[in-house]
């Protein structure tokens, strides 16, 4: 199969149709092998426009899946990421979303929950020269306040909220893109800090698939 074509197509016909114009978007996209970061059963699916699980469900928590390209490509676009900017990706899974990060930005903390799929991603990462990332385990809604601030943090799947946890970890005037809820009535936003206070905007819809660890506690009703 000619990955390379294919993968041509998916920015042409994906990305590009669903008003993504940021040249370095376009070019993280254009660059980064897909093929590589699925299972080997699923190489000849790497490019059509869906998302591709990489682990199943276990231990309660939803199956993990690779973005599909356009929601993540506009999200990417979305948080205006710039060769300066260090940035937390939250849910880093097989490390795709992270390689086009790694591409945009300057530098790329990924926080994964499951050891499994973070060993899998740094081999990855190291195999391919995506030299500025480094892979973490941890739990996904708590961040990596160990390396932060950052100016940007990239929530790599649908929450059900965002936690002050990590609002917290960005700079003065940095941002954080999510998509919040679930289904097709979730909404991609954009928060910034400023003064120490998180203000968001929404932008469009999408639906895209859950992390875990970002339920909202059971509130007490009366």
């Amino acid at each position: 199969m000619d990955f390379e074509a294919a993968r041509t197509k998916m920015v042409d016909n994906q990305i590009r149709t669903t008003d993504v114009t940021s040249h370095s978007v376009l070019s993280a996209f254009l660059t980064v092998p897909r093929e590589a970061f699925v299972p080997a059963d699923l190489k000849p699916l790497a490019y059509i426009d869906e998302d591709l699980q990489v682990a199943p469900a276990q231990d309660g928590n939803p199956p993990r899946y690779i973005m599909e390209p356009s929601p993540l490509a506009k999200l990417v676009q979305l948080a205006a990421i710039t060769k300066d900017d260090v940035v937390l990706e939250i849910g880093c899974g097989a490390g795709y979303a992270a390689a086009i990060l790694s591409q945009v930005g300057g530098s790329v903390v990924a926080v994964e929950c499951d050891g499994t799929l973070a060993a899998n991603a740094t081999a990855t990462l190291s195999e391919l020269g995506y030299d500025n990332v480094a892979v973490v385990t941890g739990e996904l809604e708590k961040g990596y306040a160990g390396e932060g601030p950052y100016d940007v943090i990239f929530i790599n799947g649908a929450v059900e909220e965002v936690p002050e946890t990590l609002l917290s970890q960005l700079h003065e005037g940095g941002r954080l893109v999510a998509v919040v809820g679930y289904g097709n009535a979730a909404r991609a936003r954009l928060y910034v800090r400023a003064h120490g206070v998180s203000s968001f905007s929404e932008h469009f819809n999408t639906s895209v698939k859950p992390l875990p660890g970002f339920r909202k506690a059971a509130e007490f009703v009366f």
